[in-house]
Parts: structure tokens; sequence; C-alpha cells
């Protein structure tokens, strides 16, 4: 099957929800307003797009090449990362909502998360080395055998991981956040 390109383009209100994207190749395009949940997207690829105001949630993004994209405030809730295609995997979240996906085993470093709801979101084994969370919620978020090496949390709130089951070196915190460092020791901390 061969694939349709789409260059230079600008998509405008288009609702996409529930039909089949799949084995397009987009470059350089801007997508506004559009709606995108419960989509399947599967073996499509997006480099160098931007997304602003668009619903993404519950989309399959099965075998999906995601390469330096920017998503500015977008819904993308109960989405599964962790299925993409791996290949430059590369994003960019501004005031975004993620709650309840997933971004196992992903690579992500140098990733921007700023002004967003992160809730619950699973970064298993993901390196997240040298990423910014910048006033984001980060409630019942997942880290285990994650790298988190000079990733920068000192704006956000409510994150808790244990810090020897990751790596955490040179990784920046609040000191009003610190008891989410210690929270398996069952602290009464004022």
């Amino acid at each position: 099957m061969e694939n349709i390109l789409h260059q230079h383009k600008t998509f405008e209100n288009i609702d996409y929800s529930e039909e089949k994207i799949t084995h397009e190749e987009f470059l350089n395009c801007e997508f506004l307003n559009c709606e995108f949940s419960k989509a399947d997207l599967s073996h499509s690829d997006f480099l160098d797009c931007n997304f602003k105001n668009c619903n993404f949630s519950l989309a399959i993004l099965k075998n999906t090449g995601l390469k330096n994209i920017k998503f500015m405030e977008c819904k993308l809730m109960g989405l599964d990362f962790s299925s993409s295609n791996s290949f430059l995997f590369s994003m960019n979240f501004y005031d975004c909502i993620l709650d309840y996906s997933t971004f196992i085993y992903k690579k992500m470093k140098k990733t921007n998360f700023i002004d967003c709801s992160v809730r619950e979101v699973d970064f298993s084994e993901t390196d997240l080395s040298m990423s910014v969370f910048k006033n984001c919620d980060l409630s019942n978020a997942v880290f285990q055998q994650t790298n988190l090496e000079k990733t920068d949390f000192r704006t956000s709130k409510k994150y808790a991981f244990d810090p020897s089951e990751n790596k955490v070196k040179k990784a920046k915190v609040s000191h009003l956040h610190l008891s989410g460092l210690l929270e398996k020791f069952d602290l009464d901390i004022d």
C-alpha cells in the first residue's frame, strides 16, 4: 500500500473522530481545532507537525510515527504512546491534558511538559532525562525504572517516585515536594 503524502498543509476544524487515517504521511503540517478522538492513526507518520486545540482522546497510535511534534492546548487522554513507532520519536506538550496515557519504554530525552495535566500517566522504563515538567500536575503518575537524570520538576506538584527505583542523578525537585520522594517510608512530614 502506497502512503498518501501531505506537505505544508493546514487542517482546520475537521472531525476525524472514529475514522481511519492509516498509511498517510504529514510533513510540516498544522492541525487547528481538529477532532481525532477514537481515530485510528496506525502506520501514519507525522513529521514536524503542530497540533493546536485538538482532541486525541483514545486515538489508536499503533506504529504511528511522531517525529518533532508540538501539541498545544490539546486533549490527549488515554493514549498508548508506547505502541507508536519509536524511530525519531520526539514531541513537546504545552497546556495539554495527558491524563491516563502511557509512555512505557519510550526515549523522550529533553521533552517539555509545560502547564500540563499529567495525572496517572505511566512513564515506566521511559528515558525522560533532561526533560522539563513546568507547572504540571503529576498526581499518581508512575515512574518505575525511569531515567529522570537532570529532569526538572521544581515548579510541578504532586509528583512521587522512589529514588532507589529510578535514575535520579541531578534531577531538580522543589524542597516543598520532597515528601513525594519519601512516600515509601510512610513518614509524617510537617
